[in-house]
């Protein structure tokens, strides 16, 4: 649990950057979270009153100062068939159901699973992440006039150096201030925020969705809910984990889950999609000075802010500038030494960051691709430690005791091993197993005791098992049938 006093330093530790960088994600989410609506078939006043009030709240109750976190595409993608389908109502009831899914999740310390992926998976996430935000910018580079390019160009220059200048302001909020000066003054035949789509000029309000409460509308928007629930917490909790090494302080990651729940169970009350953490718009803050808890409350109180009072504004900020400062982002996310260490790194980490980055890329769906990256990572721990297994024996002077020593994790990927470890067809009055070097896992390698077992006594061999530790015995004692009354003939019967 977070002291007061530490919960109030996240939220004054850093008035002046949090505040500033707040106001450039501010201005990066309005064509973002139009463009998340678009995609999930609805108004752009769903995506924008979302990402105002996830922002808001998620600041309050959520387990990772500074990080931002709004409406997305990855949750949008998943609501398309709902609302085309069944509608709006839908959609908000779904969205109310994944945060109670989140919110279980959290109490449940569910979040605690993210110790299972694996380095190379991070880094898969992380460029295929990459990848995706500069992709989404290639839409606003084709087919434009040969000005978009330009300006885009500027607005890099500016971003990468004006730092060299003063680091006081952030590059970024320079960037969408010059440019759409400059746009205006010129008045320049530019793509605009504006023409993304109509901002909304009234303030959201309390509703409920209007849907039949019965079990017919639960089985329609589980399925939604569960997708939205799971994707939602495995991009904020693994854009947590970057955002906790970028800026080397820690992370709440069940706190994260139950504020996730929070935001979007109370968003889908006045009218707003799902959402969840976003890598770009983390990395905005992150990289403009934002550190604290006061940066994601303001960027959701600044948009709403902007697109209220300032809408005429902000709808003429060329799409140019957001452009360029989500190249900028791109750019800086990919992680570039991943590269350059394919060759030196070992073959199974490489084939695991890139079947993570392929995933995400192929199928835009972070849940897959991670889910690819982590099975495979499994798999190739698993095959890495079945093959430090090894069985040695040694024969008596009299030729009618062999000792079998087991070395080594027994499970189900080394049973195979263990059984061809042993003759059975020799002529022997005793055998013993000494698995005092060993550990025994799970009911693959329990079985593969007692087809051994098994086998040794049907040669006529007295069996002896030895050294074995207390968790292997706790296992073998429940699971094992080679000792129990009719065991055998149960085993013979499988």
């Amino acid at each position: 649990m977070t002291s007061l006093y530490a919960y109030r330093a996240q939220w004054l530790g850093n008035v002046r950057g949090d505040l500033l960088s707040g106001l450039v994600v501010a201005l990066a989410l309005i064509p973002e979270a139009i463009a998340f609506s678009i995609i999930a078939g609805v108004d752009p006043k769903v995506g924008l009153y979302a990402s105002f009030s996830i922002a808001v709240l998620i600041a309050f109750v959520g387990g990772r100062p500074g990080m931002i976190s709004a409406a997305t595409a990855a949750t949008a993608v998943l609501m398309v068939t709902l609302v085309r389908d069944h509608g709006l109502q839908y959609l908000l009831a779904a969205t109310v159901l994944a945060g109670l899914i989140q919110i279980g999740a959290g109490l449940l310390r569910l979040g605690a699973l993210m110790r299972f992926v694996s380095r190379s998976v991070m880094t898969g996430f992380v460029n295929a992440l990459a990848i995706l935000i500069f992709m989404a910018q290639v839409p606003e580079l084709v087919g434009v006039p040969a000005l978009t390019y330009a300006m885009v160009a500027a607005g890099l220059a500016i971003i990468y150096l004006f730092p060299h200048l003063t680091r006081s302001i952030p590059s970024p909020l320079v960037c969408i201030i010059v440019l759409t000066a400059v746009a205006m003054l010129f008045d320049l035949d530019l793509r605009t925020v504006g023409d993304m789509g109509e901002l909304p000029a009234t303030l959201p309000v309390f509703l409920i969705p209007d849907i039949p409460l019965n079990l017919e509308t639960l089985l329609i928007i589980l399925p939604y809910s569960l997708a939205v629930a799971v994707v939602g917490l495995l991009e904020s909790l693994m854009t947590a984990q970057i955002v906790d090494e970028l800026t080397d302080t820690p992370s709440d990651r069940n706190q994260e889950c139950i504020g996730q729940g929070v935001a979007n169970t109370a968003t889908a009350f006045i009218g707003g999609m799902a959402g969840c953490a976003m890598i770009g718009q983390s990395m905005i803050n992150v990289k403009s000075g934002g550190r604290g808890r006061l940066s994601t409350f303001a960027a959701g109180v600044l948009l709403l802010f902007f697109i209220l009072a300032l809408g005429d504004l902000v709808s003429r900020i060329p799409m140019a500038a957001l452009v360029a400062i989500m190249i900028m982002v791109s750019i800086g996310t990919f992680s570039w030494s991943s590269i350059r260490n394919l060759k030196d790194h070992p073959t199974s980490s490489s084939a695991v960051m890139l079947a993570t980055v392929a995933g995400v890329v192929l199928t835009h769906n972070l849940a897959i691709g991670v889910l690819v990256g982590v099975l495979l990572s499994g798999i190739f721990f698993a095959w890495k430690i079945a093959q430090l297994f090894r069985i040695t024996s040694s024969l008596s002077a009299d030729g009618l005791h062999r000792t079998y020593r087991v070395e080594g994790q027994l499970f189900f990927a080394s049973a195979e091993a263990f059984m061809a470890g042993f003759d059975f067809k020799e002529v022997l009055e005793k055998v013993t197993i000494d698995v005092s070097h060993a550990h025994i896992w799970d009911i693959s390698s329990v079985a593969a005791l007692d087809m051994a077992v098994l086998k040794f006594r049907r040669e006529g061999a007295e069996v002896e098992i030895v050294g074995m530790n207390q968790a292997s015995e706790t296992i073998v004692d429940r699971l094992a049938l080679h000792d129990k009354p009719g065991g055998l003939d149960k085993l013979m019967a499988h």
